[in-house]
């Protein structure tokens, strides 16, 4: 039997799958308002989107008071969390559009994951109710992961929760057998120093801003699977 070269495709949640990044900058401003902090837009895409809450505090701490908080930084992670969840409490965050169908088609063909720096309560409740709420084999998210994005941690964790789940994989899939699908700049580090494959979707950044990754996208509107495998063809 010839094994496929591409395996696995692992998702980034916001940004991605769900339309939520500007919910979460507002989360964001916000509780480090009220900890005496600023955060403009500028600023939060540029350096802080694709980071998790704790890595982004922690950051952010550094930067502009050269503190290092854990507890501090703790407690701006749930007062974002605590924000987010009233901002989406009457109105959930959509789906983009088409990103259904995507998911429904990868999953008849492919092992499917998402590795996210969102928290699993926020992403589970974005997928409740969808078609796609069950199509991932595996859900990685900031609870899980020591360390958030940009470093590799959360994919190879990804990965190694993949070659767990039922029906184990034979032979264990591989970095290499990897599709990861982002849309942010700490997100497409993350991934490539993985060694996985990385599509690039332009929902957040600009094209030009993307260019690290294999391939950039608009967004998963009328992309086909084969056009994915193509990126791993010699």
């Amino acid at each position: 039997m010839t094994i496929p070269a591409l395996r696995a495709i692992i998702f980034d949640f916001n940004g991605v799958i769900a339309d939520d990044e500007p919910i979460h900058f507002l989360a964001f401003q916000q509780a480090l308002a009220e900890d005496g902090l600023a955060l403009t837009k500028e600023e939060y895409y540029g350096i802080y989107l694709g980071m998790d809450e704790r890595t982004c505090a922690g950051a952010l701490l550094e930067a502009t008071r050269g503190q290092h908080d854990p507890a501090r930084v703790q407690w701006i992670a749930e007062r974002k969390a605590a924000l987010f969840a009233s901002l989406t409490e009457t109105r959930k965050p959509p789906l983009f559009p088409r990103v259904v169908e995507f998911v429904m088609r990868a999953s008849a063909r492919y092992r499917l994951a998402i590795a996210s720096g969102g928290r699993r309560q926020q992403i589970e409740f974005a997928l409740h109710g969808t078609p796609i709420e069950k199509a991932f084999a595996v859900l990685v998210s900031a609870e899980d992961a020591a360390i958030g994005k940009p470093d590799p941690a959360i994919y190879h964790l990804a990965l190694a929760r993949l070659n767990e789940a039922p029906p184990r994989p034979i032979p264990a899939i591989q970095a290499t057998e990897c599709l990861v699908i982002e849309d942010s700049l700490a997100g497409i580090q993350s991934a490539r120093s993985a060694k996985m494959k990385v599509v690039a979707l332009a929902t957040t950044y600009p094209p030009d801003q993307l260019a690290a990754a294999h391939l950039v996208l608009p967004s998963l509107e009328h992309v086909s699977l084969d056009s994915l495998e193509s990126l791993f063809k010699d």
